[in-house]
């Protein structure tokens, strides 16, 4: 770092600004004893312009009988000096024993200006330093600003930052002041190592912690960008893994960093020392409360006898069994856990101690920091208000909550002393952060074809704590927009309000031969019944119609110009021989698509009304990146309240994911659904459809029931029950660096889908070029004589589906990318098979 100055200044200020002690000040003129006698009055002031004379003179404080002493003067002389608003002060003795005060003032600031900043804004170094436009002119304070503006640049990892300030003298004694800043190259991690890690290995620790390891990607983010904070940070992160995985304990001894000037980046290395792996023996719960029965609190613990000693487990056992105390009248109640190691049976013996607190109350909550949220946005958060007793966990409980938002970038909530013993002042110190967000996806998949959309959202909106999104989706196959508002506290209650008003167009493709026009409106209504359990209760109307090419609902076919070319998957699966003469396929009943979807095309839009509910569980330590825990969702659908169409729809779908060793996970997938019929007939569109979601391997609407017209589309026409599971084993690529994001994935899926209950035959005369109704079968159809076949015939087999596959997981910076390829091993007659599939999607 380089420091110049072209401003002369006098010997004392340079003293002064490097530390140097000052006995006289030079050309100062110590007082004699005749001296003593002088009142403040007696002071002269000379070489002052702004600063007043009697301001001046007040630095000088007379003892007792108004007189000045020795003391006095030295006194008021340092102060002077310590204003920072001279350059030079200087006591002399005139005539009659008069005490003259000389004094040279600082300049004044004319401007503040940076050049050589690319990286960081002028707004934001000029609001980080002191010295300022109009204020006076300081070296020390230039010398502090200096360091100011090379510490913001190494906190975002410039270290090769030089900063040389440059004054530049003006007329009427004022100064430009200006930074010159050499940024430097970005200063990155080069390495992440770890020392004594035995449990878990080193490629498992670099999940935990945000550090990164710099590579091609890392310009897409800042984390391989060195900041001592963070890797202070990291120490945590750590010991706090090991903590919940039974190393009571850990200690994370240091975290030694090195700068490499070879490699220009720097080398992080964290010593770790692990100790043993403990399991709880026993809990047992205790108290000094009278009337009180501590065992009462037992369903509140989350800590079980032989599972894993975890601290997350006991510190959220801890909050609930003192929240489940305050809310029966004890309002003082403190639960303290305790622990008693057996270092030879490697148990830990919890102890929840439930005793009387001190009573301490919640005199005022304090909010600082909150520019834009509005106060009662984060005060609803907190469980406690002004007056209550003041509860820890409720405490730890609005923090959490209040970080959870995701408006602030820094949450912190410490407490002051009240006007009283027994009062404590929360205050809540915040850092917000833009809640905006503009975007722009893209993405393709076997399934959809590219697809596009744009969106715009705000996570709080006028600082109200709203949620509002709109956007429009564009794509090969699909196509439409959505409008979403969520209101988080309705009425002032935990309950969330969400409305949806949405519309889709799914066009016809290669899996399908028709198309669908949805324009939907869903209000909806979400409970936290607690922190792993959450209920949503909704209301859908939604009109639904088919769009059929032409094409494929006449008799007079053209395969060369069909949307739907069923050539040769259909016809040459069947045995067919496609004969051009004939200008087409021939008909089954008035045209090439089944039966259910002319039906419902005929029936034009329909209207559905429905009620639901989904109750979700959710125990995943990473909703993103699971490793560990389980997510179940399990939800119901009642059509009939109104509209044209009645049924029960009941779905469930579980994940189970457990780490297992090396760095492998493994995952369960069970999930099953039935549609029940209430009275009036199902439509085609109501039933599920299966394909790659079931079983991949399977292209999508591959599965199940399907129409076995040789000469039409054999669109798959759906069932009412299904089942499927799913065994995933996911690796990482030890070979590649732990930022690129791929893993590997070997797995085996089974299921079925079948009891197709929808239309199989349709009572309409002179439909079309079709006199009425028949039944045949697929064999005794002839292609020269169309129009004689009309009854459905379908296969409805119970046959199960596996298949056997691998997959590669991307969790690229350009959104979330799977590749997945699948061998059927078994398979109904009819299904359609897909081995390679991929998906994905970006934001940018």
């Amino acid at each position: 770092m380089k420091f110049g100055l072209r401003l002369r200044g006098g010997l004392l200020a340079t003293l002064i600004m490097f530390g140097a002690p000052v006995v006289a000040p030079v050309g100062a003129v110590l007082v004699s004893s005749s001296a003593l006698a002088q009142t403040v009055q007696s002071i002269s002031v000379e070489g002052n312009r702004r600063v007043e004379v009697e301001t001046i003179r007040s630095y000088f404080k007379p003892g007792p009988g108004g007189r000045l002493d020795q003391g006095a003067i030295d006194d008021g002389l340092k102060a002077l000096i310590e204003t920072g608003l001279f350059q030079d002060v200087k006591i002399n003795r005139g005539a009659g024993g008069q005490i003259i005060v000389s004094v040279v003032e600082n300049p004044v600031i004319g401007r503040v200006a940076f050049e050589g900043n690319k990286k960081i804004k002028d707004e934001q170094l000029t609001a980080e330093v002191q010295s300022k436009a109009r204020g006076t002119f300081s070296r020390a304070m230039v010398q502090s600003d200096t360091l100011r503006i090379a510490e913001i640049y190494r906190r975002s990892g410039r270290y090769d930052v030089t900063v040389t300030p440059e004054i530049i003298e003006q007329p009427n004694n004022r100064v430009d002041l200006v930074f010159t800043i050499n940024e430097g190259a970005k200063t990155s991690v080069k390495s992440i190592e770890f020392i004594g890690n035995n449990a878990f290995s080193s490629y498992r620790l670099r999940d935990v912690i945000k550090t990164h390891e710099s590579n091609l990607l890392s310009f897409l983010s800042s984390g391989d960008i060195y900041d001592p904070d963070r890797v202070e940070a990291d120490r945590d992160l750590i010991r706090r893994f090991y903590l919940k995985n039974g190393f009571a304990d850990v200690q994370v001894v240091a975290a030694l960093t090195e700068y490499d000037p070879e490699k220009k980046g720097f080398n992080v290395t964290f010593k770790i020392e692990e100790g043993a792996q403990y399991r709880v023996g026993t809990v047992d719960f205790r108290t000094s409360i009278p009337n009180f029965d501590a065992s009462s609190l037992r369903s509140f613990s989350r800590v079980n006898v032989g599972s894993l000693y975890n601290v997350e487990s006991v510190e959220k056992s801890v909050e609930e069994m003192q929240i489940e105390a305050s809310r029966r009248g004890y309002a003082f109640a403190v639960v303290r856990p305790g622990g008693d190691r057996n270092f030879d049976a490697h148990t830990v013996s919890v102890v929840f101690n439930i005793d009387e607190g001190p009573r301490t109350y919640i005199e005022r909550i304090n909010i600082r920091g909150n520019t834009r949220t509005r106060d009662y946005v984060i005060r609803r958060e907190f469980d406690i208000s002004e007056g209550d007793a003041y509860n820890r966990a409720l405490v730890d409980r609005a923090e959490r909550r209040l970080k959870n938002l995701d408006y602030f970038k820094t949450v912190k909530i410490t407490t002051e002393p009240g006007s009283s013993s027994d009062r404590v002042v929360l205050i809540v110190d915040l850092e917000e952060k833009s809640t905006g967000d503009f975007s722009i996806s893209g993405g393709y998949s076997t399934t959809d074809g590219a697809l596009a959309e744009v969106s715009i959202s705000e996570r709080n909106l006028l600082g109200r704590g709203l949620f509002a999104k709109a956007s429009v989706t564009y794509g090969q196959y699909a196509r439409g927009y959505s409008l979403s508002f969520v209101e988080p506290y309705l009425l002032d209650y935990r309950v969330a309000l969400g409305l949806d008003l949405y519309q889709r167009q799914q066009l016809s493709n290669s899996y399908i031969s028709y198309g669908t026009k949805t324009l939907g409106f869903s209000p909806r209504l979400g409970f936290s019944l607690r922190e792993d359990l959450a209920l949503q209760v909704r209301y859908s109307v939604y009109q639904q119609e088919i769009t059929l090419p032409s094409i494929l609902a006449n008799c007079n076919n053209n395969i060369g110009t069909a949307a739907f070319n069923p050539s040769p998957a259909f016809a040459n699966a069947n045995g067919l021989t496609l004969d051009p003469s004939t200008n087409g396929l021939g008909c089954y009943s008035d045209g090439e698509a089944s039966l259910p979807v002319r039906r419902e095309l005929a029936n034009g839009k329909t209207l559905t009304s429905a009620l639901g509910y989904t109750l979700t569980y959710n125990t995943l330590d990473n909703n993103k990146n699971p490793t560990d825990g389980l997510l179940i969702d399990f939800k119901q659908d009642f059509a009939g309240v109104g509209g044209d169409v009645t049924y029960l729809k009941t779905a469930g779908d579980a994940k189970y994911y457990q780490s297992l060793v090396s760095d492998l996970v493994g995952l369960v997938h069970l999930q099953g659904g039935v549609l029940t019929k209430m009275g009036s007939d199902l439509r085609m569109l109501d039933h599920f459809q299966m394909g790659p979601n079931l079983v991949r391997g399977f292209a999508p609407n591959g599965i199940g029931p399907r129409d076995l017209n040789p000469y039409g589309t054999q669109d798959a026409i759906g069932g009412t029950k299904y089942w499927g599971a799913s065994l995933e084993l996911q690796m990482p690529f030890w070979f590649l660096p732990k930022e690129v994001g791929l893993k590997g994935a070997v797995y085996a899926d089974a299921g079925g889908l079948y009891d197709y209950q929808g239309p199989t035959t349709w009572s309409v005369t002179n439909e079309m070029t079709t006199p009425k109704n028949s039944t045949c079968t697929p064999s005794t159809v002839n292609p020269a004589t169309p129009g004689t076949c009309t009854g459905l015939i379908y296969d409805d087999s119970k046959v199960v589906r596996s298949s056997v596959g691998v997959g590669l997981i991307w969790a690229s910076p350009f959104g979330p990318l799977r590749f997945d390829y699948a061998v059927p091993l078994t398979k109904g007659k009819y299904d359609r098979t897909q081995e390679f599939r991929f998906g994905g999607g970006t934001t940018f």
